[in-house]
């Protein structure tokens, strides 16, 4: 018997999902949610089938995921489900996504947002927010509401029609996400918010699906809750703490893990790749089903951090850029491969599950192969000059520099991700000059004087409160001229907007703007800036390549071509020979590398690549390999 014959017989549906007393009840059928995340905007759209086809035979019953504000409205008032012929648009067919998991018999929680946390850039909220210099987001303030309810209103109409009362798979929906996290210490949340959003589900039709808030009850209790909805516990050791006092926060209500934490993420420069060994994961995992609890493994698949949509987080005053790499040592790798986590699942399930021996379990799909394609050598340059002079639009300003943020593209909306090139000209004294950039840097700066490099690559912890860095504040450098006009270039990076931390977090923008650029205590003017997003249709039209003969001084564009003989498989590029840097397939953005680690590869999709030549470009920020290594397994730290 499949799920939907269980609790839909002859498609006859009553009710939907009611949580009242100790067990949640599905068209007045007992439900133990077992649900695992699979985040639609990780995984390429052609292992979406597979995916949930392995998430299934394990004897889960539900799939949860988030949505992308920033993706799904990549500029103010344009939104994107796939059609608007963007980057990532292959990836944001939401509805498709929907319907997909329910013909593989698997019922749908949607987390909205509008703010996810995920370790998405942002916590998923689009960056062209940070253009009203007053935002207040995740609050009741009334331009960021306006935003938020223009954003709910469209996504929630791509599901219309898919709730479990009208025939469809979504049988919950979040309000906002962690929301008693979101202040400082135990000050009052911001509850009109909250009660806003829901208010807007709700007038989008969703009446009959139940509503639910997730939190560390031991550590914010209940600041994020909204009346009527659910209360839900996120932690991965100690259950019987958590859920004891989830019980006590609602003694008459079924009991809901909304994240139980399968791993955890990586950021770069940490010492090694993060996990949680099997056994102790799964006797807290099942531990905490045997409590008659339900429980979303979060994640079932991690999945990557495309492009440079990786978030980042803040640890005390430091600034925590993540890899992009989503793995979280998940029972499912970041390619899509079974791991003991995987088969551990499977046999707590065989345990747990009322219904095992009652609803059929499919058979898992075989794993799929994953290719070694040796090394592909570097045959082409072009330099960063070459580079910043094909950019398609430039800007001026007559005084300081701009942030990404406040320039006047994408329809108004800023540059929102990649690389900014600040370039003007000033005096500089032949002997040496100091050139001090006030504040921080967001994130990390290159400076180039007359052509020649003058910052140093990162070398140890340390750096991090030097010139260039992001934690260095106020810092200076020495830089030689030749007592007349001389080029100043700064190239910065943006490596990824907060996801999560106190409100003050997130007030936050990219390039150079908390200070001026001073030269010898002289405030620098009259500033160009170029933004450089590195969109797939930039970069697949770049010309004047030069011969590769040796690694180049400044950044700088590489090339190679891979040859693929028969169908291409899944791959992972070691870029652990290469400073720092991004790489596109084919026009598509992988990612950011760093070979400071922990994670040295970059998982390429086998839908990415094809039968022949393949264009695999490097932008290095700093030294350059002679070849780039595709090989079978990846190197996580």
């Amino acid at each position: 018997m499949k799920l939907y014959e269980y609790y839909a017989p002859e498609g006859v549906v009553t009710s939907g999902l009611v949580a009242e007393g100790p067990s949640f009840m599905l068209n007045n059928k007992e439900l133990k949610i077992l649900s695992g995340s699979f985040h639609y905007f990780r995984i390429h759209p052609d292992y979406w089938r597979e995916t949930l086809k392995k998430l299934r035979a394990t004897g889960l019953n539900t799939v949860e995921t988030y949505v992308s504000w920033n993706l799904h409205e990549p500029r103010k008032g344009e939104f994107d489900f796939g059609q608007l012929g963007e980057d990532m648009s292959p990836f944001l067919d939401i509805r498709y996504f929907v319907e997909m998991a329910q013909k593989e018999d698997l019922l749908v929680i949607i987390r909205p947002g509008p703010y996810i946390c995920s370790e998405w850039e942002f916590g998923g909220m689009p960056s062209w927010l940070m253009r009203d210099n007053t935002m207040h987001v995740r609050t009741y303030y009334e331009k960021f509401r306006v935003a938020a309810k223009s954003y709910l209103t469209n996504v929630l109409g791509q599901l219309s029609g898919l709730q479990f009362v009208e025939g469809g798979p979504i049988i919950a929906m979040q309000i906002e996400n962690e929301y008693g996290a979101f202040g400082y210490d135990d000050d009052p949340r911001d509850k009109l918010y909250l009660s806003f959003l829901k208010s807007v589900m709700k007038a989008n039709g969703f009446n009959n699906t139940l509503f639910f808030t997730s939190d560390n009850t031991i550590m914010h209790y209940d600041w994020g809750s909204v009346d009527g909805a659910l209360q839900t516990a996120n932690f991965n050791r100690e259950p019987s703490k958590h859920l004891a006092r989830l019980k006590e926060m609602q003694p008459n209500r079924p009991l809901m893990v909304a994240e139980f934490w399968s791993g955890w993420y990586d950021y770069w420069l940490a010492k090694s790749h993060t996990g949680w060994e099997v056994e102790e994961f799964g006797t807290s995992y099942e531990e905490t089903l045997s409590m008659n609890a339900s429980a979303n493994l979060y994640m079932f698949i991690g999945g990557t951090n495309f492009g440079f949509l990786a978030g980042a987080n803040h640890g005390g005053a430091d600034y925590l850029p993540l890899v992009t790499s989503y793995d979280y040592d998940a029972p499912l790798t970041e390619s899509g491969a079974y791991t003991p986590k995987y088969d551990k699942v499977k046999e707590i399930l065989y345990r747990q599950n009322p219904l095992q021996g009652i609803v059929d379990n499919p058979p898992p799909p075989p794993d799929r192969l994953h290719e070694a394609y040796g090394k592909v050598a570097i045959i082409q340059v072009l330099t960063l000059a070459e580079l910043v002079g094909q950019a398609p639009i430039s800007y001026k300003s007559e005084t300081g520099p701009l942030n990404m943020e406040a320039l006047p593209m994408n329809k108004m909306s800023g540059q929102s991700y990649g690389y900014i090139f600040y370039s003007t000209k000033a005096v500089v004294a032949p002997t040496w000059s100091t050139l001090m950039i006030k504040g921080h840097v967001r994130d990390m700066a290159q400076v180039m004087v007359n052509g020649g490099m003058v910052t140093k690559p990162y070398g140890d912890g340390a750096d991090l409160n030097s010139f260039g860095f992001w934690n260095g504040r106020d810092k200076t450098v020495t830089i030689t001229g030749t007592g007349s006009e001389t080029d100043i270039n700064i190239l910065v990076e943006n490596l990824g907007r907060v996801n999560s931390g106190y409100p003050h977090k997130f007030m936050q923008k990219k390039g150079l703007w908390e200070g001026s650029v001073l030269i010898d205590r002289e405030v620098v003017n009259n500033w160009k800036m170029i933004p450089l997003e590195f969109k797939q249709s930039f970069i697949k039209g770049l010309t004047g390549w030069a011969e590769f003969e040796g690694s180049l001084s400044l950044p700088a564009m590489y090339r190679a071509t891979l040859i693929i003989k028969g169908s291409p498989h899944d791959t992972f590029l070691d870029m652990s020979s290469w400073g720092k840097g991004v790489v596109f397939v084919n026009g598509f953005n992988i990612g950011r590398y760093w070979s400071k680690g922990p994670t040295l590869t970059l998982y390429v999709p086998a839908p990415l690549l094809t039968v022949g030549e393949n264009k695999v470009l490097v932008f290095e920020q700093y030294t350059a390999a002679n070849v780039i290594i595709s090989t079978d397994k990846p190197k996580l730290g």
